[in-house]
C-alpha cells in the first residue's frame, strides 16, 4: 500500500451528505458537508487527491455513486452497514462521526463490503421483490377478512380448507344486517381480489424475463431440482447475484443466513440459532423449498418435463439431492424427532449447497441447455401431482412460491 493514501468515508443521505478524508501519512481528518443529491457528491469526490478509497455504506440512496464514480476511475465501494461495529458506549450519532468512523474503518480494513449488481440485475431484484411484497400483502388482506369474520362469529362449514376456490365463493354469499359490516368486507374482499390481480400481473413479467435475462442458463439449471421451478429459481438468482464469487457452498450458506449463530470462548462451544443474515426472502425461498424432500425420491411428471434437454451431470445431481435430502429429513424428523421448522432450515442448508453445485457448474461444450422454458410452463413452485392422483387435490387460491 503506498504511502499517503486518502481514505474516504461517505456518509450518503438523500439530501445532504458528509465526507470525510483520513489522511495515512500525516494522520490528519478533515470533514466536509455537502448540500445536494448523491449523484452531487461527485465533483467533490474528484477534488480528492490521489491515492484515494472511499466508501459508504448501502442504503436507500442505492448504488448510483459508486457507479458513476467507478466509471470515472474513482476506487470507491460499499459495505453493509449490518455489518459494521459501534462501541457499545458511544451515545452520540452523527453525520461526521459516521463518516470519520467509516474511513478510519476502512484503513483498517474492517469492514464487509457488498457486491455492486449490474444495473440488469439490480432491476430484476426489484420486481422479484415487488412479487414478494404483494404476497406479503396478499396474506395480510386474507388475515384481515378471516379475523373479522372470526369476531362476527361466522365460520367456514365446507369441505374444503380456507382459501379454495369454493371458499372465495362463499365469502361472496356472506350476508350481513348492518351497513357498517357490509361495507367493510366488501372493501376487504376487493383489496383481495386487487391483490390476486397485480400478483399474475407480476408472474407473467417474471415469466418473460426468465427467458432473457443475464441468469436464464442458471435458472433453467436450477430448476431441475426437486422443489425449485421459476420463480424460486429467479428469486435465488436475483438476490444471491453472481455464484462464482463463493469459494465454497458453507460461504453461500452463511450469506444466506441459514448457519448457527455461535458462541465460544475457552473450551466451551455454543452454537444458537440460525443467524438470519442476508436477503431473507432468499432464506424463505430455499426453506419452502426443502419441505418437497420430506417425501421419497421420485421424479414426476413435471420434474422430468424441467430436466428434459440438461446436461446428465446435473440430473445426478438432482438425484443425489434427493436422496440425500429424504434421508436427512428421515433421520432428524423421524430418528432424532426434531421438530418440522428445525428440520426444514437443515435440510435448505445442504440444499443450498446443491443449488450453488449446478450454478456454478461448467457444463459439457456438447450438451446444448433448453434456450427458453416449456411453453405453458407453470410458473408454481410446487410439482402438480401425477394424473391418477389430481381427482383428490382440491383447487387452491394460493400464494404461489
Amino acid at each position: 500500500m503506498p504511502d499517503g493514501i486518502r481514505w474516504v468515508g461517505l456518509d450518503v443521505h438523500a439530501r445532504e451528505s458528509t465526507v470525510a478524508v483520513f489522511d495515512q501519512a500525516t494522520g490528519e481528518v478533515v470533514t466536509r458537508r455537502v448540500v445536494g443529491r448523491p449523484h452531487e457528491l461527485l465533483p467533490c469526490v474528484r477534488e480528492i487527491p490521489r491515492p484515494a478509497r472511499m466508501v459508504y455504506e448501502a442504503g436507500p440512496t442505492g448504488y448510483g455513486l459508486a457507479r458513476r464514480a467507478r466509471a470515472e476511475g474513482i476506487e470507491i465501494v460499499v459495505c453493509a452497514p449490518g455489518k459494521t461495529d459501534r462501541p457499545a458506549s458511544d451515545r452520540v450519532k452523527t453525520d461526521k462521526r459516521d463518516a470519520i468512523r467509516l474511513a478510519r474503518l476502512l484503513a483498517a480494513g474492517e469492514l464487509v463490503l457488498v457486491t455492486i449488481p449490474s444495473v440488469e440485475r439490480e432491476q430484476l431484484r426489484d420486481l422479484v421483490r415487488c412479487r414478494e411484497d404483494i404476497r406479503a400483502d396478499l396474506m395480510r388482506a386474507r388475515h384481515r377478512i378471516g379475523k373479522f369474520l372470526l369476531r362476527r362469529e361466522i365460520y367456514y362449514e365446507g369441505p374444503a380448507v380456507a382459501w379454495t376456490l369454493k371458499y372465495r365463493s362463499w365469502l361472496t354469499s356472506v350476508r350481513f344486517a348492518d351497513q357498517a359490516s357490509r361495507a367493510t368486507m366488501a372493501d376487504y374482499l376487493h383489496a383481495h381480489d386487487v391483490l390476486i390481480a397485480r400478483r399474475s400481473q407480476v408472474e407473467a413479467e417474471l415469466a418473460k424475463l426468465a427467458l432473457s435475462a443475464p441468469c436464464a442458463g442458471t435458472v433453467a439449471r436450477l430448476r431441475c431440482l426437486r422443489g425449485i421451478d421459476t420463480l424460486t429459481a429467479l428469486g435465488l438468482c436475483a438476490e444471491i447475484g453472481e455464484w462464482e464469487r463463493f469459494d465454497h457452498p458453507d460461504q453461500l450458506a452463511a450469506y444466506l443466513g441459514i448457519v448457527p449463530c455461535e458462541h465460544t470462548t475457552g473450551q466451551q462451544r455454543r452454537l444458537g440459532s440460525i443467524t438470519k443474515a442476508g436477503s431473507t426472502h432468499a432464506r424463505r425461498l430455499l426453506i419452502e423449498a426443502s419441505w418437497h424432500y420430506r417425501r421419497g425420491p421420485a421424479v414426476g411428471q413435471a420434474l422430468e418435463h424441467r430436466q428434459r434437454g440438461h446436461a446428465p451431470e446435473i440430473i445426478n445431481i438432482s438425484w443425489k439431492a434427493q436422496r440425500r435430502l429424504n434421508a436427512r429429513w428421515r433421520q432428524l424428523k423421524d430418528a432424532r424427532h426434531k421438530p418440522g421448522g428445525i428440520v426444514a432450515v437443515a435440510i435448505a442448508r445442504e440444499l443450498a449447497a446443491y443449488c450453488w453445485e449446478i450454478a456454478t457448474l461448467v457444463p459439457h461444450p456438447d450438451v446444448v441447455p433448453p434456450a427458453s422454458l416449456p411453453a405453458g410452463d407453470p410458473l408454481a413452485q410446487t410439482a402438480p401431482l401425477p394424473p391418477k392422483q389430481k381427482t383428490t387435490t382440491r383447487r387452491r387460491i394460493t400464494n404461489s412460491r
